[in-house]
């Protein structure tokens, strides 16, 4: 387990297979399983303290002002006082603790409601009820549900609110297992009782982060606990995120703290010089002690002016940075226009260190279930023996937007569905035969489980929405499906009760795209229904159906071409004989233990040919509210979005047209889909627009270099990439990661699906590692939550498939088109606004330090400060603190509606063109230039000049308070040219903080406090008798102009002779005067396309085995009557209507907030 965030689990030797018994504790505690207690706080009430400042002071800066502190308790180096350094680092270190302590206990609050489960224990025998999460790995034993099913929704594992259905029996026994791994769809195991084996696989596990469902109540043995589960092992591991722009800070720190060696280092030989030479004539007043001689002398030097140079690395940078990033933080979490109001939820950032971050973004890697889309599909179109239904047109072939459909006469319809087209309901009550056969295999062909615990009001429970918003289709035009058994299908046809013998179910797999189930009907006839992706249904049609088929292509083009989901539907009518020989055959292959699938495969060709075809449906899963314009937005950002789900290819394919990912425009789409090594390579190396690519690839394989990064190129054109999980696991291999690399990185889209979560994470990990660029991830389900941690920033959407993305995300909010404001609007300024403060204060301090260094050449190298040491105390923490905080947290170069409008604004920020190494070396320069100014200007004005009345004004005292005057002008003046925003905040802190310094100033320098203490403040009148001379002012004034000078000059050739796109953008905004309306609405261009979906089903393997298991199923419904009301052929009063419906897969309309359900396959009783 996890203590103190570090991972001190004992290490033992590899399990190889894991051994328990039911209840049996003491035998199971002596193989040292882990437990299920999973610590996630970093602290306790006795450790924050000390372990809080051991990480704080990892971080240089801290351990280096903690040395300075250490030197200037040492009167023989020191010229300052301790608490100069000593109040600036308290407060940095309070202030950084306090935000570690409120971060580490958000985390651990939201652990507390499992603190319960902490003592289970493997082996332990444990009863869940309904609703309530399953937080260990369990094997199901028994439940409330008859033949001990029990229905579990696995929102947190696979990212799809889906309801499986398992099956479970009574446990006394060994279990033997395999080890823990992170295999979700995989598990294999043993169970011995009364010396019989019975096998045990993934069908019988209850996994943690699973929650039941419509069940009362369950018990289960544990396998696995804590760390050990396969969801935490999918997890990744958690890792200190920290900014590129801290990162880089790192690297500057040790630049100054080498250039500040080298600073000291001359000052040291010139003190060393200058004792040798003029020494010795100082002696009378200053006299040495005895044995420190010039090099002695030189050493204490050095020593002195690493103290009083110290503020070229100021404290006070991080105590402000730590401020800026709280504050953008709250513009998060305040922002209205990211509240998502239906339910309730505001945009939270859940982390204060990387607002920045979110301005320099490249890649978006996003799940598509439940992030991109709703989850929500709807029965939207269909083509029936040729003609198509869905949209209604006027005569000169307009689409015209009328009412609904009305089923008032179908009692038993579903509320909330809707459909535009009367024509198909007019068709059903005219008793079309093609209708009515389409609906009917609608109503038949499935694994959907009816719930009617009321008459009239039945619920699905689906495995898939999308074969629930089919099953609910047929239930409105209709074809009821109201029951099952294992041997039967109860639906009501046109308001007639009719039972089907269910004789066998091909089930669906991935391999197949595809599911069939053989009735009888009441009147004897055999029937084999299917329906699948329809390229592969094509292949299997009867010669007679290719002018149906070319008409169903047209159609089924155009419902792709819309973004929708497609699948064919296709019959025959069997022969009683044959039948009977392919169903012993079947019967025996299923009982073969041998290779069982591939023979029943081969069974399920045979009886799958020669079919004859009904027509195709259309369903479309709903996209959230302005995904597509979001993905837009980011791709003019320069921001490439990959997309890594769990989905199948096809569906993985459609959403990506749908959301605007891919475009009909680009050049050409590459699948790669090889189930080889040797595949994978030559799908990658196939095409033509990678010249360029395979060329990297030979100078790589003749140079033997792998390079540690890659570089981006530009392809001949636009594609795009989808690949399958199978082909990603080739493609991460060491061999051939970066040709994958290079290629995706190539294409403008990329999808990788059937993916499994430790997949994402590692895409994720290998654009980290050889791309300079920031990556985002961005999901919702537990399966999210690797790549989520993989990425440099982890945005959780907070939907309907539980918190757990959220809980280990660095910002959450409700809706994916979110994602476009907290990128462009507050990610771009808070970057912005970070890089102005560091460029800012570097250049102030610099700029005050770099004035000491010139002054030792006129002080004998003495290490005496140029400044009032007061000044030096407040310089940072008062007189140019709030100014800068204030531009840090309220500038903008343009507002929300312009960043919108010109997302290109946003790519400087991916190429770090407003701070980086070259940024901060020309502040460097540039303070060297004012620092110039600010000590020989006032040295030379005020070095031979006399008052007013004659008196010498040349004194120490009043050329310090001129020179740290000038200073101070001179950066609040070089701060309002950074400010591209001033509010009234800002106005008041840059005046007020001059004010400030004049008011403390001629307080500390005023007679009442040098007689309440001397050695304190021994500036006494400097103020009053220095600031009353012209001379003084017009120095002042002639240091501000040219200290700003070359910045105006620069800044002005630059607009002129190479404007960048912020200048452009801020151009037109002050030509505009206002803010610009918003842009029109575009019209939705109806695109064309041959690519179709290929199937239209669930994630997973269906259940049919279930459906002909012989055993289950539900609580027998109440009694129903037909619920129809008498319909005739006569269309009176009939009007047309009708669009596609939200399908919920609990049948209950759409705004309800219930999780979307499916089932899963149950395995056979245990125990006889």
């Amino acid at each position: 387990m996890s203590f103190f965030g570090i991972d001190c689990v004992r290490k033992k030797e590899k399990e190889l297979e894991r051994k328990l018994r039911a209840n049996d504790r003491e035998y199971n505690l002596s193989f040292k399983y882990a437990t299920n207690a999973i610590k996630t706080s970093k602290y306790n009430l006795f450790t924050f303290l000390p372990l809080n400042l051991f990480e704080q002071f990892q971080r240089i800066a801290n351990a280096y002002f903690l040395f300075l502190l250490v030197l200037q308790v040492i009167p023989q180096i020191s010229s300052l006082s301790w608490f100069t350094t000593v109040v600036p680092l308290v407060l940095v270190l309070s202030v950084t603790a306090a935000k570690d302590a409120t971060d580490d206990i958000v985390s651990t609050f939201v652990q507390l409601r499992s603190e319960k489960w902490m003592d289970v224990q493997v082996g332990d025998i444990i009863k869940l009820e309904n609703n309530q999460f399953v937080t260990a790995d369990l094997l199901l034993l028994s439940s409330s549900e008859p033949l001990n099913l029990v229905y579990i929704e696995t929102a947190e594992l696979d990212g799809t609110a889906s309801n499986l259905l398992c099956h479970l029996s009574l446990l006394l026994g060994e279990v033997r297992c395999e080890p823990p791994n992170n295999r979700l769809d995989r598990f294999t195991g043993t169970l011995t009782y009364a010396g019989q084996k019975y096998p045990l696989d993934n069908e019988k596990i209850l996994l943690r982060g699973c929650t039941l469902r419509n069940t009362e109540w369950c018990f289960g043995l544990v396998l696995f606990g804590g760390p050990e589960t396969k969801l935490m092992q999918n997890c990744g591991k958690s890792t200190f995120k920290r900014t590129s722009i801290d990162r880089l800070m790192n690297v500057l720190v040790l630049c100054i703290f080498g250039f500040l060696a080298i600073m000291c280092t001359i000052l040291a030989i010139g003190n060393y010089l200058w004792e040798l030479n003029d020494g010795s004539e100082f002696t009378v007043f200053l006299p040495r002690q005895d044995g420190n001689d010039a090099a002695f002398s030189a050493f204490l030097t050095f020593w002195s002016y690493v103290i009083i140079l110290n503020t070229v690395v100021p404290i006070s940078l991080y105590v402000s940075v730590e401020f800026i990033r709280l504050g953008n933080s709250f513009y998060i979490d305040w922002d209205r226009k990211m509240y998502y109001s239906r339910n309730d939820t505001p945009a939270e950032a859940r982390t204060t260190t990387l607002n920045e971050e979110l301005g320099q973004i490249k890649y978006v890697f996003s799940d598509k279930t439940g992030t991109l889309t709703q989850n929500i599909m709807i029965f939207n179109k269909c083509s029936i023996n040729g003609k198509s239904y869905g949209d209604v047109f006027d005569y000169t072939g307009q689409r015209l937007e009328i009412k609904t459909v009305d089923f008032s006469f179908n009692s038993l319809a579903d509320p909330s569905f809707m459909f535009h087209d009367h024509a198909l309901v007019e068709a059903v009550k005219l008793e079309n035969p093609e209708v009515h056969a389409f609906f009917r295999l609608l109503a038949l062909c499935h694994t959907v489980m009816a719930e009617e615990k009321k008459e009239g009001e039945i619920f699905y429970q689906a495995q898939s929405p999308d074969e629930g918003a089919l099953v609910t289709a047929a239930r409105n035009f209709g074809f009821v499906f109201r029951s099952r058994t294992p041997e039967s299908v109860s639906i009501v046809e046109m308001g007639q009760q009719r039972s089907y013998e269910l004789l066998a179910l091909l089930d669906f797999n991935n391999v197949r795209k595809r599911m069939s189930v053989i009735v009888r009907s009441p009147e004897g006839k055999l029937s084999l229904y299917c329906k699948g992706a329809d390229t592969i249904v094509y292949e299997r049609l009867h010669q007679s159906c290719s002018k149906l088929m070319d008409v169903t292509t047209e159609h089924l083009n155009e419902f792709a071409g819309e973004g929708l989901r497609t699948l064919a539907l296709a019959y025959k009518d069997l022969d009683e004989e044959y039948f009977n020989q392919w169903q012993q055959r079947h019967h025996e292959a299923s009982t073969d233990l041998d290779d069982r699938e591939s023979k029943l495969d081969q069974l399920y060709e045979e009886i799958e040919k020669d079919l004859l075809l009904l027509g195709a449906t259309a369903i479309e899963d709903k996209l959230q509210d302005g995904v597509p314009q979001t993905i837009e937005q980011l791709s003019k950002a320069d921001i490439k979005i990959w997309v890594l789900t769990g989905d199948k290819q096809e569906t993985a394919e459609n959403i990506g047209y749908s959301c605007n990912l891919l475009r009909e425009e680009m050049n050409d789409i590459f699948i790669i889909s090889g189930n080889s090594p040797e595949d994978v390579r030559q799908e990658l190396r196939s095409e033509e627009v990678f010249q360029k690519q395979l060329q990297f690839r030979l100078n790589m394989r003749n140079k033997l270099i792998i390079p540690k990064v890659i570089t981006d190129e530009v392809a001949n054109g636009e594609y795009g990439l989808v690949i399958n999980g199978h082909s990603l696991a080739y493609a991460l291999e060491c061999s051939m990661e970066l040709e994958f690399l290079k290629t995706a990185c190539m294409c403008k889209a990329v999808i990788c699906c059937r993916v499994t979560p430790l997949q994402k994470a590692q895409v994720v990990e290998l654009v980290k590692k050889y791309k300079q660029a920031v990556t985002l991830a961005i999901g919702d389900g537990a399966n999210d939550v690797s790549m989520i941690k993989a990425a440099h920033i982890g945005v959780g959407i907070s939907g309907q498939e539980g918190m757990q993305a959220v809980l280990s995300s660095d910002y959450s909010f409700a809706q994916f088109r979110f994602l476009q404001r907290l990128l462009l609007v507050h990610g771009r300024w808070s970057y912005l606004r970070m890089c102005k403060f560091l460029r800012y204060f570097f250049y102030k301090n610099f700029t005050f330090t770099f004035v000491h260094f010139w002054y030792a050449f006129f002080c004998g190298f003495s290490a005496q400060t140029v400044y009032d040491e007061w000044f030096i105390t407040l310089y940072n923490l008062v007189y140019t603190a709030l100014p800068v905080l204030g531009m840090s947290l309220f500038d903008q170069d343009v507002n929300d509606v312009w960043s919108f409008q010109h997302p290109q604004l946003y790519v400087p920020g991916q190429l770090n063109l407003y701070f980086s190494k070259k940024a901060f070396f020309k502040c460097a320069l540039h303070s060297s230039y004012s620092s110039l100014v600010l000590f020989f200007i006032p040295y030379a004005a005020i070095c031979d000049t006399v008052r007013d009345d004659g008196k010498d004004v040349a004194d120490y005292q009043s050329f310090a308070l001129l020179t740290q005057t000038c200073l101070l002008f001179a950066v609040t003046i070089q701060l309002g040219l950074e400010m591209s925003y001033w509010t009234a905040v800002n106005t008041f802190f840059v005046l007020g903080s001059l004010a400030m310094y004049f008011a403390v100033t001629f307080t500390m320098y005023s007679n009442g406090m040098f007689l309440m203490l001397p050695s304190a403040f021994p500036f006494i009148g400097t103020a009053r008798n220095s600031l009353n001379q012209p001379n003084i002012w017009l120095t002042i004034l002639l240091t501000s102009i040219l200290c700003v000078l070359p910045v105006v000059t620069y800044r002005f050739l630059l607009i002129q002779l190479c404007p960048t796109i912020n200048d452009k953008v801020m151009f037109k905004v002050r030509q505009a005067k206002a803010t610009p309306s918003p842009p029109p609405r575009r019209t939705r261009i109806r695109r064309t396309s041959s690519r179709r979906s290929g199937y239209a089903f669930s994630h997973a393997q269906g259940y049919g085995d279930l459906v002909t298991s012989g055993r289950f199923l539900r609580r027998p419904a109440v009694s129903r009557s037909s619920g129809f009301s008498h319909v005739g052929r006569t269309t009176t009063g009939f009007s047309p209507m009708g669009r596609s419906a939200g399908y919920s897969p609990t049948g209950r309309p759409q705004n309800a907030k219930v999780p979307d359900k499916c089932l899963k396959l149950p395995f056979d009783l245990l125990l006889p």
